[in-house]
């Protein structure tokens, strides 16, 4: 287990787009429940079940839109993930829960919960998983602003974040490219790396930016990175396959099976 295979993916709440008018004709589905969320949420599970652990952006927490599903909960089950964490960053009641997800092989020592700055409605949060030295390896799932300026204090933040963790993998929907002065910022800041113009995630049909990021501390080596064709959201999926130093492996507390999903 030298070796970990990571995915980040905006699934959009499990809506399928494939064009710009899609955001104005299928609107409604950021509203209302609709039969074909679940087959296409079915599908990007499938996708998944060959990574290690996932960060998931936009998934809805279980509201009138998803039908009551959990969305985090629900690619779990069908992706054989045996621990989860879902973080709901905006609360609109029975409407919409919208939130950050995490599904993993790895047993999280720990999960912690980070309010970003700006307005209400954008966080990230952390999962700490024990390696055998006593250091652990942290993976955040990250959902940033589409201000520029909250975004800049956003980055500020995870840049203080990572001055805590030796070990560190930041994934998610920066919303923000390479070309991002706040974003090489942050990078150069924590001593991060895996920034890459040429893995463009958005929009899916015609990528031509790219948005979402898998960055890693110095230390982890980035075996292969790239930009999956799963044109199931507004986004593409970004998977990674990093490696830990030789001197360290992860504990064997964390490498444990569970027979049952954890959450909070």
């Amino acid at each position: 287990m030298q070796r970990l295979n990571l995915l980040s993916y905006n699934v959009q709440a499990g809506i399928e787009s494939r064009h710009y008018s899609d955001y104005l004709l299928q609107s409604w589905k950021h509203l209302l429940p609709h039969p074909e969320r679940l087959t296409n949420l079915a599908r990007i599970a499938q996708m998944l079940r060959q990574f290690d652990i996932v960060g998931l952006q936009e998934v809805d927490a279980g509201s009138l839109r998803s039908a009551q599903v959990d969305q985090t909960l629900y690619l779990a089950r069908q992706g054989a993930f045996p621990h989860w964490y879902r973080q709901i960053n905006r609360n609109l009641g029975p409407f919409a829960q919208h939130s950050n997800g995490l599904l993993s092989r790895l047993r999280p020592a720990s999960i912690t919960e980070h309010r970003l700055p700006g307005l209400p409605g954008r966080g990230a949060m952390t999962a700490e998983f024990d390696l055998a030295d006593g250091e652990v390896l942290a993976v955040g799932v990250v959902h940033l602003s589409l201000g520029w300026r909250a975004r800049r204090r956003q980055l500020d933040y995870l840049a203080q974040l990572a001055r805590g963790y030796p070990y560190l993998v930041l994934m998610g929907d920066f919303n923000c490219g390479c070309d991002s002065k706040g974003l090489r910022s942050m990078v150069r800041a924590a001593g991060m790396r895996g920034l890459d113009c040429e893995l463009k995630t958005f929009p899916s049909w015609r990528p031509r930016h790219n948005l979402d990021h898998i960055l890693v501390s110095r230390p982890i080596e980035i075996v292969s990175a790239r930009v999956i064709d799963y044109m199931l959201s507004d986004h593409l999926p970004i998977s990674m396959c990093i490696e830990l130093p030789p001197n360290l492996r992860l504990a064997e507390s964390t490498l444990e099976a569970s027979d049952r999903l954890v959450s909070d």
